[in-house]
Parts: C-alpha cells; sequence; structure tokens
C-alpha cells in the first residue's frame, strides 16, 4: 500500500511540471507558508541557526529571513518536477548558466565544483550535466521509490558518476582523476568522523575537511557553482578556479571554504539551508543548541 501511494504520489508531482513557472512558484509560496506555520520543529532550527549566525538582527528580522526561506525552499521543491521530467529547452530558458567554460581546463587538470546548500543547488546541478559528464555524492533515499526517481533525474543528460556517502574516499579520487569534476558541498554537519571545528559566522562548525584533502591529493582545481532562485528560474554562476588554494594548512583551506560560504549566504540570507541543523555536533563541553 505504501508503495502504491507513493507512486501516486509521484504522478501528481509529473503532472506538476507541465505548470508554468509562474503558477508553480504560487503554490511553493502557499506550501513555503504552510510549512512555516506548522512545521515547528524546522522552523525552531532555523531560527536558532538564525540567531546564532545573525545576533545582531533583530528577532522580528530573522523570523522575516525564515519565513522567506520556507517559501524558497517549497519552491524550489516544486521546481525540482522541471529538472526531473521538463524538456532541454524549457530548462535552458529557465536556468541560466554563466561561465560554464571554467569547468574545462586545457591542461587537464581535475575540477573540484563547490557549491553549498542553497535552495536552488538541484536546479543547478540539473543544468550543469545538460553540458558536462560530473561526479556527484548522494544521500540515498529509504524510500526506494523516491530513491529511484531521483537517480533517474541525476542521470537524466549525462550518465556521469553517482556515487554515495558510503562509496568512501578511493572512489572520489579516482572519478576526479580520471575526469569527471566532482560537484562537492562541505557545510552539513556530518558529526566528528573527518570534521574539524571552524567557525561559520563565529560559531565553531563540525566540518568536513573534503575540499582540501582531494584537492591536495588529486592536484585538482577548485571552482565554485552558486545557483540563486530568482523570479523567472534560476542563475547559476560559475567562478574562475581560485588561485590561492590550497593554503598553508587543511585547517586554512577549511576556514577558507566557510569563509566563502558565508560571502554567499549574505547575498541571499533566505535561501540559504538554514532549517538543517548546522551546529547540530558541538566541541566537547559545550552546550548543544537543539533539542
Amino acid at each position: 500500500m505504501k508503495e502504491i501511494l507513493t507512486y501516486l504520489f509521484v504522478g501528481f508531482l509529473w503532472l506538476l511540471h507541465w505548470l508554468p513557472l509562474p503558477v508553480l512558484r504560487l503554490l511553493g509560496r502557499g506550501l513555503g507558508k504552510l510549512l512555516y506555520a506548522f512545521g515547528h520543529e524546522r522552523r525552531n532550527v532555523a531560527l536558532i541557526n538564525l540567531r546564532l549566525c545573525f545576533p545582531e538582527k533583530t528577532e522580528v528580522e530573522r523570523e522575516d529571513i525564515a519565513r522567506r526561506h520556507f517559501i524558497a525552499l517549497a519552491q524550489s521543491v516544486l521546481d525540482r518536477t522541471l529538472g526531473w521530467w521538463a524538456s532541454p529547452e524549457r530548462l535552458k530558458r529557465i536556468i541560466r548558466v554563466h561561465g560554464l567554460e571554467h569547468l574545462t581546463d586545457s591542461y587537464g587538470t581535475p575540477t573540484i565544483l563547490l557549491s553549498a546548500h542553497f535552495v536552488g543547488l538541484d536546479a543547478g546541478a540539473t543544468r550543469i550535466t545538460m553540458d558536462v559528464e560530473g561526479c556527484n555524492i548522494y544521500s540515498q533515499q529509504k524510500n526506494k521509490v523516491f530513491e529511484r526517481v531521483m537517480q533517474n533525474g541525476r542521470k537524466r543528460f549525462k550518465e556521469g558518476i553517482q556515487l554515495s556517502r558510503q562509496d568512501g574516499m578511493r572512489k572520489i579520487i579516482k572519478a576526479i582523476k580520471a575526469g569527471y569534476p566532482l560537484y562537492y558541498f562541505t557545510d552539513m554537519d556530518y558529526g566528528p568522523k573527518e570534521s574539524i571545528f571552524v567557525p561559520f559566522f563565529g560559531v565553531p562548525a563540525a566540518t568536513i575537511t573534503g575540499v582540501s584533502r582531494l584537492a591536495r591529493l588529486t592536484g585538482a582545481r577548485v571552482v565554485t557553482a552558486i545557483t540563486r532562485q530568482v523570479a523567472d528560474g534560476y542563475e547559476v554562476e560559475i567562478s574562475p578556479p581560485w588561485t590561492d588554494f590550497p593554503c598553508e594548512s587543511v585547517e586554512a583551506d577549511t576556514l577558507y571554504v566557510n569563509r566563502f560560504v558565508e560571502s554567499q549566504v549574505l547575498r541571499m540570507p533566505e535561501q540559504y539551508f538554514w532549517v538543517h541543523k548546522r551546529f547540530k555536533t558541538r566541541p566537547p563541553g559545550e552546550q548543544r543548541f537543539y533539542k
């Protein structure tokens, strides 16, 4: 019965992709308001994160950011149906990419495509894979039907290499050295294993050191890709490669990455994943922020 209900829900999502984007966004706005009103746990997580990262703002200002975040997040979830099923021509109109040339290197240098958890990350990944065959790391879904839908969406335009977080560093290194740009994120709390505490908006945050380690082991360039949700779709901005990375140490590299993510959060604070428990893992002896 559960699987049948899931298939029915996927069918409903498939129907959504036929809607014009303004209609999808209107539905997403309504859904976001409902989630903010009734999603007490995640709303509290978002507000705790905002208090930690923006202590200089008033509570009213932080609540406004959280409210707008829930709307942007809900809109991005409905927009995901476009990435799964809309025509390539429509996707190219809705998702515009700038700086795609930075993903190619005349010397064949491996590339790490560093991103962060903004609401547009899936839209950006879909658009990039229309032109570039890369590698990404994903979290497996408990629901097998959704797992297949999401996997098919990831491989819709280019097969690429799909690795789960359980596959380990060796397969990632092999893919990078084989010439597949790695679409990579470091800004979630994955626990103390392979993490170090580095400030994020002045708060010690357990941060994986993968960008530093991979760049040092493979000699890869680091290119950033940030996707911004805009009124008529998404804008993907791919930067030139960092020229001063790696730094003098793994710790300095990881701080450099966090500083980059902070700079992007300040550009569009309502689009960052505030509903994630970014500060769940605490240094020994420090109090927990979340219940």
